[in-house]
């Protein structure tokens, strides 16, 4: 049973990571969301309200499960006894870091290999910083998230 981890830290969620996590999860038997807690940023959305609003968006895709973590990815991998990492990459500039990072996980963790999804082209220049931004200017974000999410990230700006 091949088990895929797709990191990161989804504040909020996209339609471009929702497009990610389900063609992973048309490839891999279990596809771990991996939330990151990031404890040098100030997110919008608290680590329990990104768990649950990617619980809510993911309900339909049965082999999809989300969990929390903090550290080291590949040691978080490793814990989930995942074979594969997944990284979304939307241009050449997220390749480069990404590859870095690839090779520096294969180096501490032989066994877990990374593979890239490149982005699907109507998602290629959305991100969640761009939604949040968008959403603290009273931009319509519809187009670019999930309906659940745009609600809760208007609520938390108040723009409801």
């Amino acid at each position: 049973m091949a088990t895929a981890v797709y990191p990161g830290s989804f504040d909020p969620i996209t339609l471009g990571h929702l497009d990610i996590i389900k063609r992973t999860a048309a490839v891999f038997d279990k596809v771990i969301i991996g939330v990151l807690i990031n404890k040098s940023k100030q997110p919008l959305f608290s680590i329990e309200e990104r768990v649950d609003l990617i619980k809510e968006v993911t309900r339909d895709i049965p082999n999809v499960e989300i969990l929390s973590f903090n550290g080291l990815l590949i040691d978080f991998s490793d814990r989930m006894k995942a074979d594969v990492i997944v990284r979304g990459i939307r241009a050449v500039s997220d390749f480069e870091y990404e590859l870095m990072m690839a090779q520096t996980n294969k180096q501490l963790k032989a066994n877990i290999e990374t593979m890239f999804f490149a982005t699907s082209a109507e998602y290629s220049f959305v991100s969640s910083s761009m939604i949040r931004e968008l959403a603290a200017f009273g931009g319509d974000i519809t187009q670019f998230v999930p309906e659940e999410v745009s609600k809760r990230v208007y609520e938390k700006f108040k723009q409801v």
